[in-house]
């Protein structure tokens, strides 16, 4: 990572404070949370702590010691989680991609593909009646999606949700429902099972340095059965084309 956004920053009471003249106010790590767990649920202060440990993200200290965000740590953190959720990717992969992004390049992430809008922008709760007009789809197909165990019904959707909608939407105009999908949630229960198997040492010591590796080493384990998973799909449509 650059040198200048390693580095720990010291910032003076005022500006700890957001008192600075012009600038935004400067954020504790709990209202970093509360910004950003409504998206990512997963998020800790003990995972956020490991972060910085990681060197992906660099918030300024105030002469006692404390954490302070600014809005541009904010959206780093939020990148950095996207990356993890939609591409699980690790963190070593990510620290790269950032180091690039420091540099002043244009980068891409593995595949060729680069972070889009709804992983750089501002996380978004949406209501059901936002949910279907923006995925196209009809409430039929919400109802069906949640009793087929694909969706979990909520009072606001997140963008994870609508992309898996907008994929539902997209594979109803080639004859699939989503009744044909029930096996997904008990395929991904499975997986779920293979990697708190592996998480079993980890899992078992109750320091906050523990349970933050354990949350990273799980959404690397997912990233590598997805791997796999998208192999043995793409070997199945070649002997179909065959």
């Amino acid at each position: 990572m650059a040198a200048n956004s390693a580095q720990v920053r010291a910032v003076s009471v005022s500006e700890a404070q957001g008192q600075a003249p012009g600038s935004a106010p400067l954020l504790s790590i709990g209202q970093v949370l509360a910004r950003l767990t409504p998206e990512f649920t997963e998020l800790t202060p003990s995972k956020l702590r490991f972060l910085e440990e990681q060197g992906l993200v660099a918030p300024a200290r105030t002469e006692s010691g404390y954490r302070k965000f600014c809005a541009s740590d904010v959206d780093r953190l939020r990148l950095i989680l996207s990356m993890q959720r939609y591409h699980y990717l690790p963190l070593k992969v990510i620290r790269s991609y950032l180091d690039d992004l420091d540099a002043g390049l244009s980068p891409v992430l593995p595949g060729g593909t680069t972070p889009g809008a709804s992983m750089l922008g501002t996380s978004r709760r949406l209501t059901r009646d936002e949910l279907l007009r923006e995925a196209g789809a009809s409430a039929t197909l919400l109802h069906d999606a949640v009793s087929a165990s694909i969706i979990l019904p909520a009072e606001h959707y997140g963008d994870s949700v609508l992309h898996v909608l907008r994929a539902l939407v997209e594979l109803q105009r080639s004859g699939i429902e989503p009744r044909h999908l029930r096996g997904f949630r008990g395929a991904a229960e499975r997986e779920l099972g293979l990697i708190e198997s592996a998480l079993v040492p980890l899992a078992r010591r109750k320091d906050a340095s523990s349970r933050a590796k354990a949350a990273e080493m799980a959404v690397e384990i997912a990233g590598q059965l997805e791997v796999i998973r998208g192999s043995l799909i793409r070997s199945a449509l070649g002997r179909l084309t065959n």
